[in-house]
């Protein structure tokens, strides 16, 4: 019998059934030993778990080690120095974005002659105050001769443009086309105090209670509108004097929009002394009178010019038609007392309605109460000028000037002024606004003259 040659099987064909993968380089044959390379992979196995193991021990213990927002951990980063953390418990975050707040937005709601010029200075005096003097006016003039309703709309929007810092609206309605408008060609810029101080100007600082020379302000240098934006953005409180707005309702959009934050001073006064104080700068509202005029109901009864037997002259027909604008005044005015009583959502906590008259016999009182219903302080200095300009000892002024006069007098100049006709034509027209705030009407002549029997009363908003 033959000798059958012995085929040597190494081990690894009998575990695995084939041959190893050989690599060849110059006809040199490498085999690699599988029992290393097992022995290779159990280690790094070992090793892998062993690292696993030790990352979770370590991931534990350094939550263990972990304070929670109840303290603050140290942080490197470099921060200004007016925001001091240490001192904020709550922080527990890297950055949060800081929260606006809110200007508060302040219209002052009123009428021509009904003392708003002298009302518009305890906020265009207050340091912390941007304040703007009738800045619908632009709008009037450049849409002469419409009448006053057609023009509520486009005063809304520049208000909402105002209240924003958005001066570019004036430029809609300048008169001179083609010209930029500058901040001394802004109605009433040599009375407003932000346009005469500065840095806008150099004659006066806005952090000091005084009056303003109106000649001393013309000098100041005209800039443009972009740098009374600027200013608008440094201020906490913007407030807007008009006396263009006729109804509160026109301003319903305005405070009801949450980007807002709009509170209206509905400053009122006697109509009877409103009617006098036209009559008495009846040259100076013309244009405004025939605007007003335009706007009247058709259907309201209206009463005679002047007595039956009085022959009526040029001077009785100007003087109508400036007691005949409270025709339109008074039914508006009456609108907004209506609005006022009834409180929708949008008005409440968003109104208040003061008295000239209130404001003269009890300034300091009447100053902080309108202070404290849109979040000012009254400081002494304010204090010190609303009474200093309700107790001078002028009885008469020029119209549209603001002067320190005796006001209480100047506040019933009416009654020993108006005639009995006159007297009784606005009583008429504002029969309704009277009762609600308070002024009582008078029977005869001798009983408007008895300057030493009030005709007021508690008003009913």
């Amino acid at each position: 019998m033959k000798n059958k040659s012995f085929l040597f099987k190494p081990s690894w064909e009998k575990a695995f059934g084939k041959k190893p993968r050989t690599s060849s380089r110059s006809h040199t044959r490498i085999i690699a030993k599988p029992g290393l390379v097992i022995k290779v992979l159990r280690r790094k196995k070992v090793v892998m778990i062993f690292a696993y193991f030790t990352l979770v021990a370590l991931t534990m213990l350094n939550l263990a080690n972990y304070k929670w927002p109840k303290e603050t951990q140290p942080c490197s980063l470099q921060v200004s120095d007016n925001m001091n953390f240490q001192n904020r418990p709550n922080f527990h975050v890297l950055y949060k974005a800081p929260q606006v707040k809110k200007r508060q937005l302040v219209y002052v709601l009123t009428t021509w002659r009904s003392g708003s010029s002298f009302f518009g200075e305890l906020f265009n005096q207050n340091p912390g105050v941007f304040f703007l003097y009738e800045p619908m006016w632009h709008i009037w003039q450049k849409l002469y001769p419409g009448d006053a309703l057609s023009l509520q709309g486009a005063e809304r929007d520049m208000l909402s443009a105002l209240y924003r810092c958005d001066f570019s609206v004036f430029q809609l309605y300048h008169t001179q086309a083609g010209k930029n408008i500058t901040t001394l060609e802004v109605f009433g810029a040599p009375f407003n105090k932000v346009i005469c101080s500065y840095p806008l100007c150099s004659f006066y600082r806005k952090d000091v209670v005084e009056m303003v020379d109106d000649i001393l302000c013309k000098k100041c240098p005209p800039l443009s509108l972009h740098a009374l934006e600027e200013q608008c953005l440094k201020y906490d409180s913007i407030v807007i004097k008009g006396v263009r707005i006729l109804d509160v309702n026109v301003l319903a959009p305005l405070m009801a929009d949450p980007s807002l934050n709009l509170k209206v001073v509905h400053l009122v006064r006697d109509p009877r002394a409103i009617a006098n104080s036209r009559i008495r700068s009846k040259h100076g509202l013309i244009r405004e009178n025939l605007q007003v005029i335009r706007s009247r109901n058709p259907k309201m009864r209206r009463l005679p010019m002047a007595d039956p037997n009085h022959k009526a002259g040029r001077k009785d027909a100007s003087d109508y038609h400036a007691v005949g604008a409270m025709e339109v005044i008074c039914e508006h005015m009456s609108k907004t007392l209506k609005t006022a009583l009834s409180s929708p959502s949008w008005l409440k906590g968003k109104y208040i309605m003061v008295r000239y008259e209130d404001l003269v016999e009890n300034p300091v009182r009447t100053l902080n109460r309108v202070y404290r219903f849109v979040n000012l302080t009254v400081s002494r200095d304010m204090e010190a000028f609303v009474v200093n300009m309700t107790s001078g000892h002028s009885n008469s002024a020029k119209p549209f000037q603001v002067s320190s006069r005796n006001a209480t007098v100047a506040a019933s100049t009416w009654r020993t002024v108006l005639t009995l006709q006159q007297i009784r034509q606005v009583e008429d027209y504002c029969h309704h606004s009277m009762s609600v705030l308070g002024y009582l009407r008078v029977r005869t002549l001798w009983e408007a003259k008895d300057l030493s029997k009030s005709l007021l009363m508690l008003p009913k908003v």
